[in-house]
């Protein structure tokens, strides 16, 4: 049972934003927006948008799966199977 009340459907839903987000991110209006003379620091802009954004999404992607496999170890293991199960 889940204590904390988290809902596999909401992390699902959560799953589908972050990547439509991280697809937008990496096409024309975001690149189009970050794709100017202007450098930071003697980096190009478009360049530290993609060095700061493409970690940060790796970041979220572990976070998930940290929660997932705490969920996972919350639920415990899945029972063994029984002999009464084969048929």
């Amino acid at each position: 049972m889940n204590m904390h009340g988290k809902n596999p459907l909401h992390l699902r839903e959560a799953w589908v934003i972050f990547f439509m987000l991280g697809l937008v991110m990496l096409n024309f209006p975001f690149l189009h927006i970050f794709n100017k003379d202007v450098q930071i620091f003697g980096i190009p802009l478009i360049i530290l948008y993609l060095m700061i954004g493409w970690p940060l999404s790796i970041v979220v992607v572990y976070l998930f799966s940290l929660l997932l496999g705490s969920e996972a170890a919350e639920d415990g293991p899945p029972p063994p199977p029984s002999s009464h199960d084969q048929a």
